[in-house]
């Protein structure tokens, strides 16, 4: 059933018994949203929560007695800004089910209510939706061309994932609820079908989706893909190695020892080059002339200005910031841009035996949706990777008492492997990254403010990696 709740209002009308729970699962998110690591509002106080829609969907009688799976939107206020996110809440009379205790939902006055992304017995129904195709009042449970889906299969999330919900199903599948919802088929949908439709090697196939209406808008609410059971994880092979390396008494450079990682950065370099070749050929390029360079400096400048606003620590590099920002507008025009992934990380990448695999293709967290879907340069993605090994190199300095010895060797690590993952690239691509300095420049010291930024909101013990990196990059050759 649906309630009375229809997108794109701002209150239910309480004339049952579901706007009434939802009314009080409203009443309770503003304290409980920002205990949740998928929430991207930790900034700023919650002044009201919204409910947009809600709908109950089909559980079956395998799910036990008096059981409730509760597919719900909110738009959540803080301050001007108010954005939607997506719960599947659960409810039982018969069982607890085994859920973290932070998935649960103290209401006022009510049933005891959960964040269901946990529970294989409801989420086990999101999968046979899918595999059948079926459509619940608002909500379409479609499979991609061609993909026939194994039912009954348990559900387990991902206990890393961050901005999204992921869950694994059977070690066959993998769901990817999206949290914050934008308007449009969400651009990891979009890049995942580009790219299969171009025979990409590097990407694991997208197999089914959910979606609706939002604001009278088209929206993404969940995207199925194979799920690598086997791959291993680009942030724990490389922070494995920094650690062994670290570690090593004999004082050997990076490349001499068991554990070098540059080999794998070199092969991850072709990958992410060939990637962005197969979404050139999908998507097309396009030339971004002087006036497109000009409002990059711009929206660059604008960030930091921000940024320094927010966190003093990063007020000394200001003037060194700004000069290489601007650098940018003398830049050989035109500048080639086209789809890129948008937030390329070492978290973003499985190692399987055929190779590489990219994940996650929405673009940067803290962008807008217009960001995420304009073309860009695929420099931004090189930038945002070669961010990642200085960040792989430094977490074990996090906390620990300034070791000149340690951060040299760090340094040594993260610049070893900065190498290798641009020869790969240019091995691939047949245009080496480090040939366009001042732009590649310019956007690792962009992310790097962006990181600042985050660091200062979400891990104040994580805001040397991005100011070392930044003290570096602006002190280089001077």
């Amino acid at each position: 059933m649906t309630s009375d709740i229809t997108p794109g209002s701002h209150r239910a009308d309480p004339t049952g018994p579901q706007d009434d729970l939802v009314a009080q699962i409203a009443a309770a998110l503003p304290a409980w949203l920002p205990t949740q690591r998928w929430f991207g509002g930790k900034d700023r106080e919650i002044t009201a929560v919204r409910p947009l829609a809600a709908t109950e969907l089909p559980v079956g009688p395998s799910a036990g007695h008096d059981v409730l799976l509760l597919h719900l939107v909110v738009e959540v206020e803080q301050g001007d800004r108010r954005e939607p996110y997506q719960l599947l809440i659960g409810h039982r009379n018969d069982q607890v089910p085994d859920v973290p205790a932070t998935a649960s939902i103290p209401l006022a006055d009510g049933p005891a209510v959960y964040e269901a992304s946990g529970d294989a017995d409801l989420t086990c129904h999101l999968l046979d939706l899918l595999a059948e195709g079926a459509s619940v009042d608002a909500l379409a449970f479609t499979t991609e061309p061609g993909a026939e889906l194994e039912t009954g299969l348990r559900g387990h999330p991902i206990s890393t994932e961050q901005s999204n919900t992921s869950i694994v199903f059977g070690g066959q599948y993998i769901l990817k609820l999206f949290r914050r919802l934008t308007p449009g088929t969400n651009k990891d949908l979009v890049l995942h079908r580009a790219l299969r439709e171009v025979g990409s090697d590097h990407i694991a196939d997208p197999l089914g989706s959910i979606s609706g209406e939002l604001d009278g808008e088209p929206v993404t609410f969940g995207m199925l893909q194979r799920f690598m059971p086997d791959a291993a994880d680009g942030w724990v092979m490389a922070t494995t190695s920094v650690r062994d390396f670290m570690a090593d008494p004999s004082g050997l450079p990076p490349g001499e020892l068991g554990g070098d990682f540059s080999g794998e950065a070199y092969r991850l370099g072709k990958a992410v080059a060939d990637v962005h070749a197969d979404l050139a050929e999908a998507l097309g390029t396009r030339e971004a002339g002087r006036d497109e360079l000009a409002e990059t400096v711009d929206a660059m400048l604008e960030r930091l200005e921000r940024v320094v606003g927010e966190v003093p620590e990063l007020a000394e590099h200001t003037e060194p910031l700004v000069t290489a920002f601007r650098a940018v507008a003398d830049v050989p025009a035109p500048v080639t841009a086209q789809s890129v992934h948008g937030d390329l990380h070492l978290g973003q990448v499985l190692r399987t035996l055929q190779g590489w695999l990219l994940l996650d293709f929405e673009g940067e967290p803290a962008a807008s949706v217009v960001e995420r879907a304009s073309l860009r340069s695929p420099l931004r993605d090189v930038a945002g990777m070669l961010r990642s090994f200085d960040y792989a190199a430094q977490q074990l300095l996090v906390g620990q008492p300034d070791d000149d010895a340690q951060a040299s060797r760090a340094a040594a690590w993260a610049e070893h492997n900065r190498a290798a993952f641009c020869d790969g690239y240019a091995k691939a691509s047949g245009r080496d990254p480090r040939d366009q300095d001042v732009l590649l420049r310019a956007f690792e010291l962009d992310k790097a403010v962006y990181e600042v930024a985050y660091e200062h909101a979400n891990r104040p013990d994580w805001l040397l990696v991005p100011l070392a990196s930044i003290r570096r990059l602006t002190t280089e050759g001077s």
